[in-house]
């Protein structure tokens, strides 16, 4: 910075401090951010122009073509910022200055920082390389913020689901399981860990969420749902993620959703082999278009019985995470009317595509709501 503190003049690039830099741009000087627009995600100081580094030389005298105009630029920690000076000096731009110590600096002054659609500087830093997808963006994150999912069960397929729906910052996460950790969880149920063994599932669960994202707002349900409960629970969000293992809880959770027109990404893992699947109501066909009805008790082994491998559950719980946030903000083409089917052995995805049956009990257009029929159990609440 030169004696009258005002940036440098005839291609003299100077350094100006970040308080100084403040007060020159509400003097009038104009401020460039020359950052990637993937780094903006944080933030960027208030009031600021946006023209990265490569493109300052073309873009900026659109911008500001009046040459004797004090031109400041700031980058993340001062380096690209004096570049992009040098370049406007040599344009003709009379009093440029590079802002030193960039943003890192301005921003541990607290000085004014600006972001879209309320985001807060941490959430910026949290989520940027999320908020730099263009499907995503900032308005998606701040959607995903305000967004409510449930996770039935939390077990081997809730664990992975949960885990990356807080982390991705949907900002209300329910979790009900009315069962309690064992070690012989532990292989597949990533959100539980030894110290927690005779704790319910749920506690366990919203502590691990808590430790990994603080913001997220966790609800607990340690019950088994029932056709008593269950739209008492379920009413309360906008995406259900079925991570239960018995027929009951599946096909209660199906009519639960049809009912009150709620998607539904259902997951299911058998040795091997994993599916996953989203039955939306109005847009395509239901649980029960496909599977009319249970099978007998004991025609489906109990899991104990036929085993599940540990890391498979990762794969088909995440991408019900995928598939959940994908509803949330409404982008690509969910699994509505198509069943991916998974063989870890093989390592192949096939994709099976099903069709709403116009004769439905359900979910049959015209059809009332035929109450919630029962259905035996055949495994514990969570796989």
């Amino acid at each position: 910075m030169n004696r009258s503190g005002r940036p440098g003049r005839r291609g003299v690039v100077r350094e100006v401090d970040v308080d100084r830099a403040l007060e020159l741009t509400r003097a009038g000087a104009v401020l460039i951010d020359v950052r990637e627009p993937y780094e903006l995600a944080i933030g960027r100081p208030r009031g600021a122009l946006h023209v990265p580094c490569g493109e300052v030389e073309t873009q900026v005298p659109r911008l500001v073509p009046d040459r004797s105009r004090p031109v400041l630029l700031i980058c993340a920690a001062g380096v690209r910022s004096r570049i992009a000076a040098e370049t406007l000096a040599r344009l003709g731009y009379e009093e440029v200055a590079s802002v030193a110590g960039g943003f890192d600096a301005w921003r541990a002054a607290r000085l004014p920082v600006e972001g879209p659609d309320g985001l807060t500087a941490e959430q910026r830093e949290r989520y940027a390389r999320q908020i730099v997808i263009p499907e995503v963006g900032s308005e998606g994150q701040a959607r995903l913020l305000r967004s409510k999912v449930l996770v039935v069960g939390a077990g081997g397929l809730g664990s992975p689901a949960a885990l990356y729906l807080a982390a991705a910052g949907v900002g209300t996460i329910g979790i009900v399981d009315d069962d309690v950790v064992e070690r012989g969880n532990l292989h597949r149920q990533v959100i539980h860990n030894e110290e927690r063994l005779g704790t319910p599932k749920v506690d366990s669960a919203a502590k691990t969420l808590a430790a990994l994202n603080p913001s997220v707002r966790i609800e607990g349900y340690a019950e088994r749902l029932t056709p008593e409960n269950v739209e008492r629970i379920l009413s309360r969000y906008e995406v259900v993620v079925d991570g239960s293992d018995n027929f009951a809880t599946r096909y209660l959770v199906n009519d639960a959703c049809v009912r009150l027109g709620i998607p539904d990404v259902q997951g299911a893992i058998h040795r091997f082999q994993g599916q996953v699947g989203v039955f939306w109501p109005g847009h395509g066909p239901c649980y029960r278009c496909l599977f009319p009805e249970p099978p007998p008790p004991g025609t489906a082994p109990p899991c104990a019985e036929a085993g599940v491998l540990g890391v498979l559950p990762g794969v088909i719980g995440s991408i019900q995470g995928v598939e959940a946030i994908k509803l949330l903000l409404g982008i690509g083409r969910p699994l509505v009317g198509r069943i991916l089917l998974y063989d870890a052995l093989a390592a192949r995805f096939t994709e099976l595509e099903v069709h709403r049956d116009p004769e439905c009990r359900l979910c049959a257009e015209g059809r009332p709501f035929p109450g919630y029929g029962g259905a035996s159990s055949c495994c514990g609440s969570s796989r």
